[in-house]
């Protein structure tokens, strides 16, 4: 009897990518897709009503730059895997805000800047 486990996916040769290129084009997706959230009206976006002042500072907190290394690693799992690459934005997005959420709260007890 055989009892190893068969893949979900079936594995694909692997391709030679430049990663500078891969990297662009996967963050421009992450960028829009946070600036279109921090921005947009409900459901969508986060500032459903909130005062002008913790808009700007949620979008100061989430879109003052970064490397943006979580959502690019969320991307790569997916492609790896043949995943549904909306579902893995939206995924890669949500590291990335946790993350900034986490920048956020580890300063304001010094309140250093």
């Amino acid at each position: 009897m055989d009892t190893r486990v068969k893949p979900a996916v079936s594995p694909r040769p692997a391709q030679a990518i430049d990663l500078r290129v891969w990297s662009a084009a996967r963050l421009e997706l992450v960028e829009r897709a946070l600036e279109r959230w921090v921005t947009a009206d409900p459901p969508e976006g986060l500032d459903h009503g909130a005062p002008a002042e913790l808009v700007q500072a949620m979008r100061y907190a989430v879109l003052d730059g970064g490397k943006r290394l979580r959502p690019l690693l969320v991307m790569a799992a997916c492609e790896s895997l043949q995943g549904h690459t909306g579902a893995a934005l939206r995924a890669a997005c949500a590291v990335e805000l946790i993350h900034a959420y986490s920048l956020v709260h580890d300063d304001m007890p010094c309140m250093d800047n």
